[in-house]
């Protein structure tokens, strides 16, 4: 036991030469501008999984209790178990437990310490303790000195609370649940790019009822063990990656802006082009009118003509439904003269008339004759000559008594 006081002993006495050395913010190097000035953030924001520790200790406790002095105090043995995170370089949180068990010497026998220590003639109390806490890092070696990943001593104060348990150890029926508090002094000491020697000291407030007393309870500890990081453990100053993609774009860059000076000559050459567009467009549509006026008058004029013309016909022989040599070409004149104009250039309906002299044969047979003369001459006209049908109104005829049945044996084409 001796031998485990004086160890833990030495780890407080490092930890304190660490906090009052002056060569806090001496080791500074590779974080400073061309002009001698520390260089500070801002930084890349990090992955979730990034920038956190885990890391556990040994060390020695000392439990104080209101109006105690120097000669009631005893040393005990104490653990430290953390798992944290930093969400800066110099912000970080983390998780801890602290525990084992207190001892103090009481001038009077309580449960915690019933027995006389003869050489003292006082009573040993020990009781058991955890104490579960969070703590608000700061480290005041980044903050102030500007970040650098292999700087060998990290200085971080912080700010700690939570649960506190106590209870009486041999079976002693004893147990107490407080809240508590405190303030805490972090030394990271760097061994490689992963690992670190870490030193801590704290000092727990709480409520003396953890010891079965009044007043107020300080619990000062001193640990020291490893600490690991987890995911990537550095941090990227933003200037830097601006700068890495300055560089690693220079040629981008250069590219872009010939780009620009090329599109912007071609604009300046569209913007000529534009314009004897523009002339020519007020050209063109002087000529649009001129030519506008022209077929609107032709329309006028067509217009009159086919109201003017009257109707055409084509003549078949007795009995029959197609029309001989001669009419053929009568209708092929007809076609391609006329009525292709009228269905190309104006709106105009064709009708179709089929006729039957019904003087000759019956009823039956003559409508049978002026219906077939009419489709005859309806079919020549869209398969022959490409009239659409749907401007031909299809008309058939029996005239009963014509003036000459020879005439009455027609299909006449009006308009």
């Amino acid at each position: 036991m001796k031998r485990l006081n004086l160890f833990l002993g030495a780890a407080a006495l490092i930890a304190v030469s660490l906090t009052a050395s002056p060569a806090v913010m001496a080791q500074e190097n590779g974080n400073r501008d061309e002009d001698g000035k520390v260089v500070r953030g801002p930084y890349e924001t990090n992955r979730f999984g990034d920038n956190w520790f885990i890391g556990v200790g040994g060390g020695i406790n000392i439990l104080w209790n209101e109006g105690f002095t120097a000669d009631n105090l005893k040393i005990a043995p104490s653990i430290d178990a953390n798992f944290g995170k930093w969400f800066t370089p110099a912000v970080g949180m983390r998780l801890g437990y602290q525990g084992i068990n207190a001892q103090v010497w009481s001038p009077t026998a309580t449960v915690l310490g019933p027995t006389l220590d003869v050489d003292t003639q006082m009573y040993l109390e020990k009781l058991g303790y955890m104490y579960v806490h969070g703590d608000f890092l700061w480290n005041m070696s980044d903050a102030l000195g500007g970040y650098k990943e292999t700087r060998f001593w990290n200085f971080v104060p912080y700010l700690h609370a939570g649960y506190f348990r106590s209870y009486g150890l041999d079976g002693l029926d004893f147990a107490d649940n407080e809240i508590a508090g405190g303030a805490g002094l972090l030394h990271n000491l760097r061994l490689a790019e992963r690992l670190d020697l870490i030193v801590d000291m704290r000092a727990t407030v709480v409520n003396g009822r953890v010891r079965g007393a009044a007043g107020v309870a300080v619990l000062p500890t001193v640990t020291m063990g490893l600490a690991v990081d987890l995911g990537w453990p550095v941090f990227v100053r933003t200037s830097s990656v601006l700068a890495e993609v300055e560089t690693a774009f220079v040629d981008q860059i250069a590219a872009l802006e010939a780009a620009a000076m090329a599109l912007e000559i071609a604009n300046v050459s569209l913007q000529e082009e534009n314009a004897a567009l523009t002339a020519s467009n007020g050209k063109l549509g002087k000529e649009v009118k001129t030519l506008k006026a022209k077929v609107d008058k032709l329309t006028v004029e067509e217009t009159d003509f086919f109201n003017e013309m009257g109707p055409a016909v084509v003549y078949f022989n007795i009995g029959k439904v197609v029309l001989d040599d001669r009419e053929m070409q009568h209708m092929d004149f007809i076609a391609r003269n006329i009525l292709e104009k009228v269905d190309q250039q104006t709106k105009i309906h064709i009708t179709v008339a089929g006729t039957a002299d019904g003087t000759t044969g019956t009823l039956k047979r003559n409508q049978y004759l002026s219906k077939a003369r009419g489709e005859y001459v309806m079919n020549l006209l869209t398969q022959k000559y490409g009239i659409s049908k749907d401007r031909i109104v299809l008309h058939p005829e029996v005239i009963a008594k014509p003036a000459t049945p020879a005439l009455s044996r027609t299909v006449t084409i009006t308009f």
